[in-house]
């Protein structure tokens, strides 16, 4: 399947898999790189040195183009870049700050740019600014959301800009990924699927708890400060919701909030962690390998795409 994204980047089909904080390393991103799709190291929560290893391991895993995204709100995120430009990985992606400073650098490496926008402003900007491509991400995904849909947003974005636009939230089938190829989407970004998956190392306790979920089991805690953030409903989310509709500080939410995706995602404590998730929750029901998921999925999005040939009578 040939689409802007898959021309950008070199690769056979057009699927990123999205950064996840202590998730998204050499394992998961050398083994979607492997079966087709193009996978992202996820800087956040780790330092410089952590992100030169994990490209160095992932290097020797996969001879195809990957990425890595960088918090742009993380106080080390310098450190980050230069690492990236050193060993100039295929693209970085970008998101929770300014990408604009950093576009020069990451190209004078040779590193594509692809920074997350929540709207029509904010494309515009960046592709003025020399974004090769852009991502948007409805509230629907799992981890730091904004407030406007994915269809929305794709409604509203890709008739405003020439770049290749890569839908994200709540795409978990290939229903989804043909749905945003349809709207004109030139691919597609997914982090939850990939969670139930053998080569993803999060807690097994995080994978038996999403596979036990329906799609009305997931919060959003972060409302009145601004760091929205979509997880499963536990001990944890009911806790935060109760204490921010006291009016609480952002700074006691914050202390609350602190090192509860590490707690979920390395420990396995899924009633205090923060078990970050999409809402597409009732087709994540299997563990399987990467590469049985992407044919999976690609089986789904060309069924999906010919039967929409059939409702025009072709």
């Amino acid at each position: 399947m040939e689409t802007k994204l898959t021309k950008l980047l070199g690769i056979k089909y057009p699927i990123i898999q999205g950064a996840m904080a202590y998730i998204s390393e050499s394992a998961l991103v050398s083994a979607v790189c492997n079966a087709g799709g193009t996978g992202v190291i996820g800087s956040g929560g780790r330092g410089a040195d952590w992100v030169r290893s994990e490209i160095i391991k992932t290097r020797q895993l996969t001879d195809k183009p990957f990425g890595v995204n960088v918090v742009l709100k993380d106080p080390e995120r310098d450190d980050i870049i230069a690492a990236i430009c050193e060993t100039k990985v295929a693209f970085v992606t970008m998101g929770a700050g300014n990408p604009g400073p950093y576009f020069k650098i990451l190209k004078d490496a040779g590193i594509k740019t692809i920074p997350v926008v929540p709207n029509v402003r904010l494309a515009k900007r960046v592709e003025e600014s020399g974004a090769d491509a852009i991502i948007v991400e409805g509230t629907e995904s799992g981890g730091h959301i904004g407030l406007m849909t994915t269809m929305a947003l794709l409604t509203n974005v890709i008739p405003q800009v020439k770049i290749p636009v890569i839908a994200a939230g709540g795409i978990a089938d290939g229903r989804g990924i043909a749905a945003a190829l349809l709207m004109g989407a030139a691919g597609v970004q997914m982090g939850s699927r990939f969670l139930l998956t053998d080569e993803c190392q999060i807690h097994p306790n995080v994978k038996d708890k999403i596979i036990a979920s329906t799609d009305t089991d997931t919060d959003v805690t972060g409302y009145s400060t601004g760091m929205m953030v979509r997880g499963l409903r536990n001990d944890f989310t009911k806790e935060f919701l109760k204490l921010e509709r006291t009016g609480a500080s952002v700074e006691a939410l914050n202390e609350l909030a602190t090192g509860r995706n590490r707690l979920s995602a390395i420990d396995g404590d899924t009633k205090n962690g923060s078990v970050q998730v999409g809402q597409s929750l009732n087709v994540l029901t299997e563990i399987k390998t990467v590469q049985e998921v992407i044919n999976e999925l690609m089986e789904q999005t060309v069924t999906t795409l010919e039967s929409a040939n059939a409702l025009l009578g072709s």
